[in-house]
């Protein structure tokens, strides 16, 4: 008995994740509302919270699997380029980020919008989950840069990932501050490439 109650609320929790995956790929996080995914659910409100503690715990789930999908994106994009120097593939992971950026606009949004700070008790599922993601920028920034230990390593991960995501996210929002679709790449390279002491083109 209490094994097939465990199957259904994990099925209830796929079926959750799934549609507010969809949800948030059409319409954002602003559209995750209790009563609509009850009802797309075939199940009542109050089920919900049975499963997650709130509605942020669905969104925490969904960017689970954006950032999973997002790793998988990159390193499918590095397959075969193991032989390309270290800064040529932080070139080929951020125009991955791009990519995946400008296909899934909404959901890769969602990463950050959702409101956190470091003082948050974020699931330790969600750190890892990030955390891979930064690994795979980590061996190549080792690579450019031998002379650095592990805490400066990390700490030009974050730089490179900051500015690339700056990058992005100006140039897909079409901001004023940023560039035209077509120079997006452009920019990548020429930060990344000069960044890490390698100015050719």
């Amino acid at each position: 008995m209490a094994r097939a109650a465990d199957e259904r609320r994990k099925a209830l929790r796929d079926t959750l994740i799934e549609l507010a995956e969809a949800e948030i790929e059409q319409n954002g996080i602003t559209a995750i509302k209790a009563r609509p995914l009850a009802q797309a659910a075939g199940c009542s409100g109050g089920a919900i919270y049975n499963v997650f503690g709130d509605l942020e715990d669905i969104i925490f789930a969904v960017n689970g699997r954006t950032f999973r999908k997002l790793g998988q994106f990159v390193a499918q994009a590095l397959d075969g380029k193991d032989d390309l120097p270290p800064t040529e593939r932080l070139v080929v992971m951020s125009y991955a980020y791009l990519d995946y950026a400008a296909a899934h606009p909404r959901l890769w949004r969602a990463l950050f919008d959702l409101q956190m700070s470091t003082d948050m008790d974020v699931p330790a599922w969600y750190l890892e989950e990030l955390g891979r993601l930064f690994s795979y920028i980590d061996g190549p920034v080792q690579e450019c840069f031998p002379d650095m230990g592990a805490e400066e390593v990390s700490l030009m991960t974050r730089a490179l990932f900051s500015s690339i995501h700056g990058i992005v996210l100006l140039g897909l929002e079409n901001r004023i501050s940023g560039v035209p679709r077509d120079q997006i790449r452009i920019m990548i390279a020429l930060i990344l490439r000069s960044s890490t002491g390698n100015t050719a083109f």
